[in-house]
């Protein structure tokens, strides 16, 4: 199918800099999926590559082919927005041949693929109808067969299915994805949300205000985070990022959070690669603490190497409880709170006090000033 490549592209609107000498190298085949808040350039990124927007600096490649100086049309991508606009008048077959017409195809060829997607859509039982007869998630699904029936290069796909209900976004992340590993095709998506991006990519770029953040496949985005953005975009819930200091107790080398509060949160650093880098690093800055809310141990009995903490809140979710625990009170009353994931059993009152540890090889370390990970 196709590569695609962008280098050094950088793209302003007057005096705000939407991409910042953007770097990514897409695989052919791959599933790239790019992720970020509102407003982090993710559509603008995608406007360049269909030559929508152009931008001041930079090349893009298609295939190792600069198509900076072509036209939308000659780039041979198709674009999936988030609202599929499909013409009232039409039915969802002629929806759906509409993009081949201009292609000159025989009107044998066109019904064919549009009969082949429709099938592989399973919306052969919509082709005759015109879309305010469809739901919404048959809407998605014409769009998505629109863009499909025309075999291009590359899917740019904007956060296509964001104005579905939940159970509606469930169903097309998986449908999205079979098809695409059914058809081959490139595929470029933008998504605001961190759940999508992380079920569906092969790999992730995570953009914040036109940069690229870390870029990797959704296992090392989650478990190895770049700086404390990413740390706190990524999971569901994000990860725990609490302020810490670092001292040296019979020879064991300590970790207290939120030490401005009134709470003992004191424990070992246990893992000896983590220690030696904690302790190399924190002579001369102030540290952040890292941990994902299933790599905090929490019981009612006491543990080794725990502290005790207060129950704030307690949220079943079926499959799960996310306990919140508020570690101490600070003198304007204000609370740290840390989120562990427990079993679906577990019992939790508000105002109990439970022992938490944290997993002794999952622990994450940042620099407060920089927010770079240095663990």
């Amino acid at each position: 199918m196709a590569t695609v490549r962008l280098e050094n592209i950088t793209k302003r609107f007057g005096d705000l800099i939407a991409l910042d000498d953007i770097n990514l190298d897409i695989r052919d085949e791959e599933f790239f999926v790019l992720l970020g808040q509102t407003g982090a350039g993710k559509t603008t990124t995608l406007r360049c590559i269909a030559g929508l927007d152009t931008p001041e600096e930079g090349t893009i490649y298609l295939d190792d082919v600069s198509v900076n100086e072509k036209t939308p049309a000659e780039r041979d991508v198709a674009f999936v927005f988030q609202s599929h606009i499909l013409y009232p008048h039409l039915s969802v077959y002629e929806n759906m041949a509409f993009p081949l017409h201009p292609r000159k195809l025989s009107e044998e060829e066109i019904d064919r693929r549009v009969r082949d997607i429709a099938q592989m859509l399973h919306i052969e039982h919509l082709l005759l109808r015109t879309p305010n007869q469809l739901s919404g998630g048959e809407t998605q699904r014409v769009g998505l067969g629109r863009a499909m029936v025309r075999r291009p290069q590359v899917f740019l796909m904007d956060e296509p299915i964001s104005n579905l209900d939940a159970k509606l976004r469930t169903e097309m992340r998986a449908e999205i994805r079979w098809r695409q590993r059914e058809l081959g095709t490139t595929t470029f998506y933008v998504t605001h949300d961190q759940i999508e991006a992380m079920s569906m990519a092969d790999r992730i770029a995570v953009l914040e205000a036109g940069r690229i953040q870390q870029l990797g496949t959704p296992a090392d985005i989650y478990n190895h985070p770049t700086n404390l953005f990413v740390a706190g975009f990524i999971g569901n819930p994000s990860m725990n990022c609490i302020p810490c200091d670092i001292s040296t107790t019979n020879g064991d080398l300590l970790m207290t959070l939120a030490s401005h509060l009134d709470g003992g949160n004191s424990v070992a650093i246990q893992d000896p690669k983590i220690a030696k880098v904690v302790n190399d690093n924190a002579r001369d800055r102030a540290l952040i603490f890292g941990a994902h809310a299933e790599d905090v141990i929490v019981s009612h009995q006491p543990i080794p190497n725990a502290f005790q903490a207060e129950v704030y809140s307690s949220e079943p979710l079926g499959a799960e409880t996310i306990v919140e625990l508020t570690l101490g009170t600070g003198t304007s009353g204000a609370h740290t709170i840390l989120k562990a994931c427990t079993s679906p059993n577990f019992e939790a009152e508000i105002g109990q006090h439970l022992y938490v540890a944290f997993v002794p090889d999952r622990l994450h370390f940042f620099d407060k000033n920089s927010g770079n990970a240095i663990f």
